[in-house]
């Protein structure tokens, strides 16, 4: 099967399960928002074109411009840490950002894999 091919196939996958995007909310296309968070650590290379590190504070987002900076909180604990976008995602119902493994640490999610957080752009 070639590439496209899996790509299609894939596509149509998630379309068939019913798995589809999210679309932002007004709050959320201004630069904040709240919902679900996940963590990753891969080591391929992300969306922007850079190479993952899971060391390094960055974030996955559906819509946020590459190089935005944005503060996210987790709502249990209070603690926050400022991340830089540099991959789209997550595309799973509900979460709205996904951390590198060392920003998911920052605010204690390690443990739990997923979080409720709240999140405001410093910069763009």
């Amino acid at each position: 099967m070639t590439p496209a091919k899996i790509k299609t196939a894939a596509a149509a996958a998630l379309f068939t399960a019913g798995i589809g995007f999210v679309s932002a909310s007004d709050s959320q296309a201004a630069g904040d928002g709240c919902g679900g968070a996940s963590w990753y650590a891969l080591s391929s290379k992300t969306a922007s074109g850079e190479r993952m590190n899971a060391a390094h504070l960055t974030a996955a987002h559906r819509k946020l411009k590459f190089g935005t900076k944005v503060q996210v909180t987790n709502k249990r604990n209070g603690k926050s840490v400022i991340v830089r976008i540099n991959d789209r995602g997550p595309f799973i119902r509900g979460r709205v950002i996904d951390l590198s493994k060392a920003a998911a640490s920052k605010i204690g999610m390690i443990r739990s894999g997923t979080a409720s957080i709240c999140y405001t752009v410093v910069n763009s």
